[in-house]
């Protein structure tokens, strides 16, 4: 029987840790403490506001709906998952800044389309046209600042969906912490809560994913191309666009549309969920393609065996290799050989498509360098 592990040593090598600059590094530390801060900041509001203990019950349960996108988003992101620290900004901009980003600008906004929609009813203006333009407008900064800070770990639009999701899935944490809170504080509350719940946080939990992953999607489509400052804008504003018609659409359908939610659920909500999750399925195995087809180009030079491209490219080739490597102790070797044969991949096609954001000859040597490493570590332990 043929072992599923890489077919030849190399040379050994010390090993190497591809590290951003140190100004980038401290960047990067500087949006993470400011962000925490912003989401404390948040907190101790909503404390105030609605107690500790209606607070501590609320942030509980909001830990569901979170929980289920955060499971959604890791599902996505396994191929080639992005930096702890990068979902960690995109989570917490969501949850704080993007808030008060959107509680600062909400009433503005309303009193401009009062103005402008005099006819307009209140409850139109507000959830249906002023929520998704300033919500989605506060997530997608969110998104815009990891495009400018975390350029290098954008690889496509699957990138953009995992970052922007991320976003809105912290505002959602925070959002139904607001809407549970409420339905706290109405007579009733137990009623009100459990209605509340089961409607945001079990029938719709993808809700603002959903949304906000089509301005991602926009924006990781627009980096693959090497886009420059006026080629991401333009994909900002256009994927905002339909990031705010389709907040408008499920905002506004039972005001608009139809008279009964569970119609609009079943005709419109479970459609749009069904054609989200075939875009991502598809977005996938084009992930998974590319792989195989930049790869293959590494092995027609010597690099990489065919059978180590079969292994790294393929999910079964993965699996049966992560499985291999457990049972001979070199599993740690194995994943990272396993994520560095796919960072070499990404970024080959960067290569190719001429972006010029990093010195991507560079870190193709350090990376097959790695991938050397881990491959005389994992015959090493084998053997």
């Amino acid at each position: 029987m043929r072992l599923p592990a890489p077919e030849h040593a190399g040379a050994p090598v010390q090993p190497i840790r591809i590290r951003p600059a140190r100004r980038r590094r401290v960047l990067d530390a500087l949006l993470l403490v400011l962000a925490a801060l912003v989401v404390a900041g948040v907190l101790l509001l909503l404390s105030a506001s609605l107690g500790p203990s209606a607070l501590l019950l609320c942030g509980f349960l909001a830990l569901v709906p979170l929980g289920i996108c955060l499971l959604g988003l890791r599902w996505i992101d396994r191929w080639d998952p992005e930096p702890r620290s990068a979902l960690l900004f995109a989570f917490l901009w969501g949850a704080g800044a993007s808030v008060v980003v959107t509680l600062a600008l909400g009433s503005y906004v309303v009193q401009l389309l009062g103005s402008a929609l005099t006819t307009a009813p209140p409850e139109l203006l507000g959830p249906v046209l002023q929520a998704p333009l300033v919500e989605e407008f506060a997530k997608g900064l969110g998104v815009l600042i990891l495009v400018y800070t975390r350029r290098s770990h954008f690889d496509g639009p699957v990138d953009g969906i995992v970052y922007a999701g991320t976003v809105a899935a912290g505002f959602a944490f925070t959002e139904n912490i607001l809407y549970f809170g409420a339905a706290v504080l109405e007579p009733g509350a137990a009623g009100s809560l459990v209605g509340v719940f089961i409607l945001r946080g079990l029938f719709s939990p993808f809700a603002h994913v959903m949304f906000t992953a089509v301005l991602g999607f926009a924006l990781g489509a627009a980096l693959v191309r090497g886009g420059g400052n006026l080629r991401i804008l333009r994909a900002f504003v256009l994927g905002l666009l339909p990031a705010i018609g389709g907040h408008m659409l499920w905002n506004g359908g039972t005001l608009v549309l139809f008279d009964d939610f569970f119609l609009f659920y079943l005709v419109v909500q479970v459609p749009l969920f069904g054609a989200a999750v075939l875009a991502v399925v598809l977005l996938r195995a084009s992930e998974r393609r590319l792989t195989e087809a930049r790869l293959a180009d590494y092995a027609r030079t010597g690099w990489f065996t065919a059978g180590e491209v079969r292994m790294l490219a393929t999910a079964p080739g993965r699996a049966q290799a992560l499985a291999w490597a457990r049972r001979a102790g070199a599993e740690e070797d194995m994943r990272e050989f396993i994520r560095t044969g796919t960072r070499i991949a990404h970024t080959r096609q960067r290569m190719l498509s001429g972006r010029r954001d990093a010195d991507y000859a560079a870190v193709e040597r350090e990376l097959l360098e790695q991938a050397e490493l881990r491959r005389a570590g994992i015959i090493r332990r084998a053997s």
